[in-house]
């Protein structure tokens, strides 16, 4: 067989892992020909691949970023994308398109597939929302980043007596701020599935200041906002796509708090450090196991899914599954983030 991989989206630690899972297995196990396609769904349109093999992938699992480059395009939105998909797939003889990346990417993936282009995904973001998988390649290596960074904030906020703001990526969803807000005992963490009140969160921190510590740490998701019944309200915070802009949840929220406290505050946006350096342990793992599971089924024939986690288990879904959805936090999780 001939197999073709891609990276799309966003990067994030992992990916290599994951590519090289794909191509030793292939190669070594099964005997096929892969080939990589540079820069995503946008690589693919322009027929820009290589081949690959074990030699290429060697030294890649512990290395983040992708080798393939990346590149945010979805074929199904690209004029003559999709017949041009076809075209491709039918001029490299590909048995197979193995495609690593986020929900968009793989809703992408989705529609390539109902043009009888047989396409496998491997979920990956930070951000973990896609439906369907207990968890996506990224996630643990952005939240371990995100919690050393709340963990060293702490020793500042404590010897200046301080309120630390630090915001965190996540547009729809407050994974990577639950998450290492929780791990890195932040005092209130503001995520988009849960609207605030900056009148509460100003009483919070001026209550813990008075009875118990002389300061305080804000973990705040990119996409969080206030309530409907909240008296504050952000000036506009998104681009001209409708997404959150870095920085500007941060700077307002900060600022809100000193004014309304009268404590000392200071804000920290992690941004794309989140993304990038060395994948945990965890994400090799998860990696390799997804780009195994993805590479057997191709050889297998089962295509039009993506290799999910359940529970200990890698299980194939069918892109049905998440396209078109969105993970949230759940609110148990909301509800232990808000108790502590």
């Amino acid at each position: 067989m001939r197999i073709g991989i891609l990276t799309g989206g966003g990067d994030c630690p992992g990916l290599n892992a994951a590519i090289r899972a794909v191509v030793k297995r292939g190669g070594s196990e099964h005997g096929h020909s892969m080939v990589g396609f540079r820069n995503g769904w946008r690589g693919f349109l322009d027929g820009n691949s290589i081949p690959l093999d074990r030699n290429d992938v060697r030294g890649s699992l512990v290395q983040g970023g992708t080798m393939l480059g990346t590149a945010r395009c979805h074929p199904h939105k690209e004029k003559g994308g999709l017949e041009r998909v076809q075209e491709v797939a039918e001029a490299e003889k590909l048995d197979a398109i193995i495609c690593i990346g986020g929900d968009g990417t793989l809703k992408a993936a989705s529609k390539v597939g109902e043009t009888g282009v047989p396409v496998i995904g491997i979920p990956k973001t930070i951000d973990n929302d896609v439906v369907g998988t207990d968890v996506s390649i990224g996630f643990d290596t952005a939240v371990s980043i995100a919690t050393e960074a709340i963990d060293r904030l702490h020793s500042t906020a404590e010897s200046h007596n301080r309120v630390m703001v630090v915001e965190l990526m996540g547009r729809h969803c407050g994974w990577i701020a639950v998450a290492a807000g929780i791990a890195g005992g932040a005092d209130i963490i503001l995520a988009p599935e849960e609207p605030f009140d900056m009148e509460r969160v100003a009483r919070r921190i001026s209550h813990r200041h008075r009875s118990q510590e002389n300061f305080s740490i804000v973990a705040v998701a990119e996409g969080a906002r206030p309530s409907e019944e909240s008296d504050w309200s952000l000036d506009e915070t998104t681009d001209a796509n409708g997404n959150p802009i870095a920085g500007e949840i941060g700077q307002q929220v900060t600022r809100e708090i000193q004014s309304r406290t009268g404590y000392e505050a200071r804000l920290t946006v992690l941004g794309y450090v989140q993304r990038g350096g060395t994948p945990t342990a965890t994400d090799r793992l998860l990696a390799t196991r997804l780009g195994v599971a993805a590479i057997d089924a191709a050889t297998e024939g089962v295509t039009q899914k993506f290799a999910a986690v359940r529970g200990e288990h890698i299980v194939m879904e069918d892109f049905s599954v998440m396209a078109g959805k969105t993970k949230f936090v759940p609110a148990e999780l909301l509800d232990a983030a808000r108790g502590l």
